[in-house]
């Protein structure tokens, strides 16, 4: 078996759960079919393994270092660029005319599955270019298309996206950069950035920021907020290097993990003449942004997921080949030791990991077919419902990964014990990874104000009624299945209270309740999270039962009873602290709302 994914849990996911052979009668898609996607799949699977996964643990130990004019990273970093590059898989998304491959997002998702996987930190160079090149396309000038996106497709440039200022982090609406115009067009950009991932390296010829910057004059807040193009190197039409832009490296952050990637400070015009460009009309800079947020808050979670896949597969060939200990009902001190993976409590801590990072691997991938069906669906309505139920789904795409693979990885290094402590082991940079996903792309706390205060009640509940038609459409094929019904009536049981949950919570908000309501979102977020992880572990289940429940091969069934089993578990284990979780949002307990600062 790999050790980035489980290539049947992967097929299965991609054929039977989430169809991915149906997005070919998609105009956009059908010059594709199942080889064209495996095709692409093994080559992601071969370059992520040769050339990413080696040196995951050396770039972690020798993080990039800044001598005070230049930024050194390990050479491999620069060679998997370089075979990222040259696949096309930087442009892949993009249309057939602008070089691209016209990969649905499903396919394209499970591609960076396997990078993900195998080094999250040098993988982050090339996402982040492919998510700034995506922002240029959409909303940049011909001119600017001409000049910066095909060199960010070969490779030649790099791209970062520039928030976050040293004193402001989520609060966007508060950022002080500063953009001035000038009479050819162009904008002098005036501030710091903090934060920025791949500010700086010296894998690329250039880098190509998208800098969030208020323009004199404009208003306050985030409607007064634009995006501009500032290049690290000014560059010609014809995409060759001028002279070097007013953009300086202040220093590099060092970090717990993700320590490959590059994480800087930069100072924007302490010469007064960084060059900056505008992109698409001035005080929009925030809607264009998102595009790009948007697609990273989807990246996040998949990071989430992947990093925590990798840290279970890891421990669970651990425990298969780790003899320890003997059944409590053993009591022959010369007998052999068994392999702790028959350890109950072991058993416990793989289900748990199995559930999570399985369960959030395939909440990624619906979230990415939804995108395809919003993007090539022909029947407008189809296609606004995906739109409308991705967005609903984007903070949960963003936080279940990003929390519960941590706590996958956590398990993972409890599993392999001591050992799991030592570097001489995978696990524990897993988790330093991971613990990132969390805390970027807007935090757990961010994404659950976000749901709960504005996606449930966007196009007058639409979204939630979506949700619930796939939800009952799963309900209904499980219940009539003898293996899932039992588990399926336990689900509308917690289903039930959840809608409960979200009429009280509605109710107090119409009645401008706004802080009360919100108190306790993360609460919420999570109760949300885990009953959309749940639905998708029965149609996981269901979908195992219909593909291989009549196969007479070992392999097939063995598959199968393991996703009966995790779907067992997360519905009876972990769904069983929503009732707890209602009743805290329900009363709206005021326990942390009531907490005053000076008390602690």
């Amino acid at each position: 078996m790999s050790k980035l994914v489980n290539p049947k849990d992967l097929e299965f996911l991609l054929y039977q759960v989430f169809n991915a052979e149906q997005l070919t009668e998609l105009e956009r898609f059908q010059d594709h079919d199942r080889t064209t996607f495996d095709g692409i799949l093994k080559t992601s699977e071969q370059i992520a393994e040769n050339y990413f996964l080696p040196h995951n643990a050396k770039a972690d130990e020798h993080e990039p270092q800044f001598d005070g004019e230049k930024v050194t990273t390990i050479p491999e970093v620069k060679e998997a660029w370089k075979h990222f590059a040259e696949s096309g898989l930087m442009s892949a998304r993009h249309s057939f005319t602008d070089g691209g491959m016209q990969l649905p997002s499903l396919i394209h998702a499970a591609c960076n599955a396997y990078f993900m996987a195998a080094n999250p930190s040098t993988a982050g160079y090339p996402f982040l270019t492919s998510a700034a090149a995506n922002v240029i396309h959409a909303f940049g000038s011909e001119q600017q298309k001409a000049t910066f996106l095909q060199p960010m497709f070969d490779g030649r440039f790099s791209g970062t996206m520039a928030l976050t200022e040293p004193d402001v982090g989520s609060s966007l609406g508060d950022l002080t950069t500063k953009a001035i115009p000038q009479d050819d067009g162009s904008y002098r950009i005036k501030g710091q950035k903090m934060y920025i991932s791949g500010g700086d390296q010296d894998i690329t010829e250039n880098i190509v920021h998208l800098v969030l910057a208020r323009i004199e004059g404009a208003p306050t807040g985030v409607k007064g907020i634009s995006l501009f193009i500032v290049p690290k190197f000014l560059t010609n039409p014809d995409g060759s290097l001028a002279e070097r832009n007013d953009v300086k490296l202040a220093g590099l952050l060092h970090k717990m993990g993700y320590r490959g990637t590059t994480s800087t400070v930069l100072n924007f015009g302490e010469q007064d003449n960084c060059h900056g460009y505008l992109i698409g009309e001035a005080n929009k800079g925030l809607s264009y942004m998102f595009k790009m947020m948007n697609e990273a808050r989807i990246g996040v979670g998949l990071g989430g997921a992947m990093i925590g896949y990798r840290g279970y597969l890891e421990s669970l060939d651990y425990a298969r080949n780790r003899p320890q200990g003997r059944r409590a009902t053993n009591r022959d001190p010369n007998s052999k030791p068994i392999n702790i993976v028959e350890h109950t409590d072991v058993k416990r801590m793989l289900l748990a990991q199995k559930s999570y990072v399985e369960g959030a691997l395939a909440l990624c991938l619906f979230a990415s077919r939804l995108v395809d069906e919003m993007e090539g669906e022909a029947d407008e309505n189809k296609a606004q419902d995906s739109a409308i139920l991705l967005d609903l789904l984007t903070p949960i795409v963003k936080s279940f990964p990003s929390y519960y693979g941590p706590r996958a990885n956590d398990l993972a290094i409890q599993v392999l014990a001591g050992a799991g402590y030592t570097r001489e082991y995978p696990v524990e940079q897993c988790y330093r990874d991971n613990r990132l996903n969390p805390i970027h792309e807007g935090t757990h706390g961010i994404q659950s104000l976000d749901l709960l205060g504005r996606k449930l009640w966007q196009h007058n509940g639409k979204g939630q009624q979506l949700l619930m038609a796939r939800v009952q459409a799963t309900l209904k094929s499980a219940q009539q299945k003898r293996a899932l019904k039992p588990l399926a009536d336990l689900y509308q049981k917690h289903l039930n209270t959840l809608m409960q949950t979200v009429m009280t919570l509605g109710q107090s908000l119409q009645k401008g309740e706004v802080e009360l309501s919100l108190a306790n979102s993360a609460v919420f977020l999570d109760l949300m999270s885990k009953m959309v992880i749940g639905w998708l572990w029965l149609e996981m289940a269901d979908k195992a039962i219909e593909t291989f429940g009549d196969s007479e091969t070992a392999e097939d069934q063995q598959f199968l009873a393991g996703k009966l089993q995790a779907a067992q578990y997360f519905i009876r284990w972990e769904l069983a602290e929503i009732d707890h979780q209602a009743k805290l949002l329900t009363s709206f307990d005021t326990t942390c709302l009531d907490m005053q600062a000076d008390w602690f």
